[in-house]
């Protein structure tokens, strides 16, 4: 898999930018409108956009992320107002305290807080839910007295 060389150029602005983390991947949407001459390059570490919009101004964002990604697995989408990347990470199941490797905030990075899930205890909620569930089961279970009626005389036959 060839990945383009893109070349910042010399008069750019950056797009801007909410992701949000999961298990296995990283969603991160950058808000472009009409975007065109998209060119998307991932490396091991960092990722690379480089653009137009309807107005003929060039985005260009480079990002160096938290950790590692598997470039081969990982894809962009591109839609009438938006970038969308989906990017795998290299060691699931690892949350990312932020997306990008430098702590300083960068100002055209937010959080899609709509889409944000603390995943890292799913597990751990799901299974109290389900024995919640399961204790409610057994509480309606236990108050039923006696065997089940004979239903034999029910028959489709007249």
């Amino acid at each position: 898999m060839n990945q383009p060389k893109i070349v910042r150029p010399e008069t750019s602005q950056p797009a801007r930018a909410q992701w949000f983390d999961r298990k296995k991947y990283v969603t991160v949407n950058f808000m472009v409108h009409k975007p065109k001459c998209v060119q998307v390059a991932f490396h091991p570490d960092k990722m690379i956009l480089c653009c137009k919009n309807d107005e003929d101004d060039v985005i260009y964002n480079e990002l160096y992320f938290y950790d590692r990604i598997q470039i081969h697995d990982s894809r962009e989408r591109v839609y009438d107002r938006t970038i969308n990347m989906l990017i795998r990470k290299l060691t699931p199941d690892v949350a990312w305290p932020r997306l990008q490797k430098d702590p300083a905030k960068s100002s055209w990075i937010s959080v899609d807080f709509d889409n944000w899930r603390d995943w890292a205890h799913e597990e751990d909620d799901g299974k109290a839910e389900y024995d919640n569930y399961m204790d409610k089961i057994q509480e309606i279970g236990g108050h039923r007295v006696g065997v089940a009626p004979d239903m034999g005389d029910l028959s489709d036959s007249d």
